[in-house]
């Protein structure tokens, strides 16, 4: 079984009296090379605003205070689902893998069949299921060096074939994995959860929370 985070003894993620203004009360939190957590909690509590300032890191793009810190040699990929490619269309998988990454088809192949993409690896970008193409693209976060995959509901609309293909993929990534889902088939495999409450407060637990109610409007 893969060695989870905290074991290695290198920070991933420091978060000191981190706040995001108007929608989060000042937490703190620590996080291990390659472990696995899932951003849980409220809509409109600021999970995604949250992912985003850590993709933007060191130069954060999203209004805060306090600290939040990347680990020696962390290099953070941001996924969203609905963030379109259209530098992708009209290349197949492993036209772009090979492409962008400098290795031969072998290589291309063999990094698809990972996210079990292979069968579909000389496809245009376009013709490729919305499950397909999330794969390929947190596939491509992989390949470029990222070492903390930041995903945002990385399986929302996700059929159980594709869900399933990329937690394997995931199982085998040997990095840092903070994800905020929903989905609770997907998060049952993760580390830790950071919840995000409905009152602004944000606290660790050892188990999924899937009771927060709505942010009020007074908050926001």
């Amino acid at each position: 079984m893969r060695l989870r985070g905290g074991r290695t003894g290198k920070r991933a993620l420091i978060c000191e009296r981190l706040e995001l203004t108007g929608l989060m009360r000042p937490f703190d939190l620590e996080v291990w090379y390659g472990e696995r957590i899932a951003v849980l909690g409220s809509n409109g509590s600021g999970k995604s605003q949250f992912l985003r300032l850590l993709a933007t890191l060191p130069a954060p793009e999203v209004p805060h205070r306090g600290l939040a810190r990347l680990g020696a040699r962390v290099v953070p990929g941001h996924f969203v689902q609905t963030h379109a490619r259209p530098d992708l269309d009209g290349r197949t998988p492993a036209e772009i893998i090979m492409t962008e990454h400098a290795c031969t088809l072998n290589d291309a192949m063999r990094a698809l069949a990972r996210y079990e993409l292979a069968p579909d690896g000389r496809r245009p970008f376009e013709t490729l299921s919305g499950g397909q193409q999330a794969r390929l693209q947190i596939l491509l976060l992989e390949l470029s060096g990222c070492t903390l995959l930041l995903l945002d509901e990385p399986t929302d609309n996700l059929d159980l074939a594709s869900a399933q293909a990329l937690q394997d993929a995931l199982e085998d990534y040997a990095g840092t994995v903070l994800a905020v889902t929903h989905d609770r088939w997907f998060a049952a495999d993760f580390d830790r959860f950071l919840i995000f409450r409905a009152d602004g407060h944000v606290q660790e637990n050892p188990a999924p929370v899937w009771r927060e109610g709505r942010v009020s409007r007074e908050r926001r």
